[in-house]
């Protein structure tokens, strides 16, 4: 814990990009906005499969801070169509099952990397 009483999550990131991957705070984890995409962050299949990576993705830094996806309280998920909604929606339930989070689903212009999908969450972080 630094004196400003966050605590970095060391995941994987973009490479010279000033951002943290995860930050907890005040018993929460803060994700950054992940995506479907591959080491060399180029978009992986259709929205279907960029979700199911970008909760992947997710799923990695949130057991970087000691938590998982069952603890996530909140997500917000940006989609370059609104016609992707279902697809996305498939892999988003197959992966929170049928107690999912808060969600707030976000239609944008474009997303870095030419990603179809992007997602960050708030997950709770358990003491110990």
């Amino acid at each position: 814990m630094t004196t400003t009483g966050k605590q970095i999550v060391n995941a994987s990131t973009v490479p010279g990009l000033p951002y943290s991957a995860g930050v907890i705070a005040n018993g929460f984890c803060f994700v950054a906005g992940q995506f479907g995409t591959d080491a060399d962050d180029k978009p992986v299949g259709d929205v279907e499969e960029q979700t199911g990576l970008a909760i992947d993705h997710l799923e990695a830094v949130l057991r970087a801070a000691g938590s998982d996806l069952s603890r996530v309280v909140r997500t917000t998920v940006y989609l370059c169509s609104y016609d992707d909604f279902p697809a996305m929606n498939r892999a988003y339930r197959e992966r929170f099952g049928e107690n999912p989070p808060a969600r707030v689903s976000l239609r944008v212009a474009e997303l870095l990397f030419g990603a179809r999908v992007e997602i960050d969450a708030i997950a709770v972080v358990p003491e110990g």
